[in-house]
């Protein structure tokens, strides 16, 4: 299948490089509650999001991008499921409005990003926002909306992440696996960096799914649990890093 292609791209460019929400989206926003699920690969992100859906508390919140729909798995993706298939002139009139809170260009391919217009429906429904999101993102939108809860999800121990993710891909080649643990090595450092960080463990999903609801709806923050987490994120990053050098 031909790769997407990004006809206006300069355009794009020049309104990311200083993008800011709109004054207007930010005061619409204001009070909404917005938590960002941030993970390497196969710690169970998107388990623990859909166990707080059945709560009917929390309001998932689905990504705009310029690609368009493709077939995963012998099905095809559905607008408004899946993504907001948006065209470019589209998503570059509303970033142009300032309505989106953070995009980007991804691959060199597609534009992708969270509209201010999907956050509005969740509040509007009285729900928190919640969604899945990589570290790049969540910085944009730890700018824009200082209050949104930050959680980074960490598997129990490294043995159990790495057969988790084995069985999650077992035809994965080890240029892919190699590549995955880079990924988790800069997500790992970038979550150690960062102060807004909130570490939950995935050790069960209906625990950590609590944990979750603890930190954003309930606003309770266990130093003990933070304290428990950075060290695991500590080791995590340590042996991600050491398997890396012996492949």
């Amino acid at each position: 299948m031909e790769a997407p292609h990004l006809n206006k791209r300069a355009e794009f460019e020049t309104v990311l490089r200083n993008y800011q929400m709109s004054d207007r989206a930010k005061a619409d926003l204001d009070g909404l509650s917005f938590a960002l699920m941030v993970a390497p690969t196969a710690t169970g992100r998107n388990t623990i999001i859909n166990e707080l859906l059945k709560t009917g508390k929390y309001q998932f919140i689905v990504t705009d991008t310029t690609r368009p729909p493709r077939i995963n798995n012998g099905v095809m993706e559905r607008d408004g499921v899946e993504y907001f298939f948006r065209t470019e002139d589209d998503m570059l009139a509303d970033l142009k409005n300032g309505r989106f809170v953070e995009a980007a260009i991804i691959h060199g391919q597609q534009v992708s990003g969270i509209s201010v217009r999907e956050l509005e429906r969740a509040k509007s429904l009285g729900k928190i926002a919640i969604t899945d999101i990589e570290i790049h993102g969540t910085e944009t939108i730890k700018r824009a909306q200082p209050n949104a809860s930050a959680i980074f999800v960490l598997p129990p121990d490294f043995d159990e992440w790495m057969s988790r993710l084995y069985h999650r891909s077992p035809e994965m080649t080890p240029e892919e696996f190699k590549r995955r643990l880079a990924s988790a090595s800069t997500e790992l450092q970038d979550a150690l960096s960062r102060d807004y960080y909130l570490f939950v463990l995935n050790d069960t999903v209906t625990q950590a799914a609590r944990d979750v609801d603890e930190i954003v709806r309930l606003k309770q923050i266990d130093p003990a649990k933070q304290a428990v987490g950075r060290d695991l994120a500590q080791r995590l990053l340590a042996e991600t890093e050491a398997h890396y050098k012996a492949l």
